[in-house]
C-alpha cells in the first residue's frame, strides 16, 4: 500500500502518463489553430476562450507538450503565450473551475468576467451557486462585476 501511495504527488501522479500521439498530435494543432487565428480576430477569440481552456488543461494533463519535446508544461505555455502567459492560466482556471456553467453562457459572459467568477468559486468551493453569478455577469459592465 505505501508503494502505490509514492506514486501521487500533490494529487497528480509521479509516472508520466501514456502518451496517445494522434490525439496529442490533434489538440496541439487545435491550439495552433486557435492561436494563429487570434492574431486576425482578436476580438472573436473572446467567444473560443472556454475551448482553448479546455484544449490547454488537456495537454497539462496528458503531458502533450512531451510530443514537442519540451520540459514542462510551463515551458509550453511560454512558447505559445509569449506575451501574456497569465492568461492561459486564467482560461485553465476556468475550466476547472467553472464546469456547471455552460459553455453558451460563459462564451456570452467573456473571459475576464469569468476570471473574476473563478475568485469567487474559490472562495465557495463546494457552496459556490452559479446562477446568480451568471446572471449578475451578464446583466453587469465588466467593471462593475468585478
Amino acid at each position: 500500500m505505501i508503494g502505490l501511495t509514492s506514486l501521487w504527488i500533490n494529487g497528480r501522479t509521479a509516472v508520466a502518463p501514456e502518451l496517445n500521439h494522434r490525439r496529442a498530435v490533434f489538440i496541439l494543432g487545435k491550439i495552433d489553430e486557435i492561436l494563429s487565428w487570434e492574431k486576425t480576430k482578436e476580438q472573436e477569440k473572446d467567444v473560443r476562450f472556454v475551448e482553448l481552456g479546455e484544449y490547454l488543461c488537456e495537454v497539462r494533463s496528458k503531458q502533450y507538450w512531451r510530443l514537442e519535446k519540451l520540459k514542462s508544461f510551463d515551458e509550453f505555455v511560454a512558447k505559445r503565450f509569449p506575451e501574456s502567459r497569465r492568461k492561459a492560466y486564467y482560461l485553465m482556471a476556468i475550466h476547472e473551475h467553472l464546469p456547471r456553467i455552460s459553455k453558451p453562457e460563459l462564451r456570452l459572459m467573456g473571459w475576464t468576467k469569468a476570471r473574476e467568477l473563478v475568485k469567487v468559486a474559490r472562495r465557495e468551493g463546494q457552496k459556490f451557486d452559479c446562477a446568480p453569478w451568471v446572471q449578475m455577469a451578464s446583466s453587469m459592465p465588466r467593471e462593475e462585476f468585478k
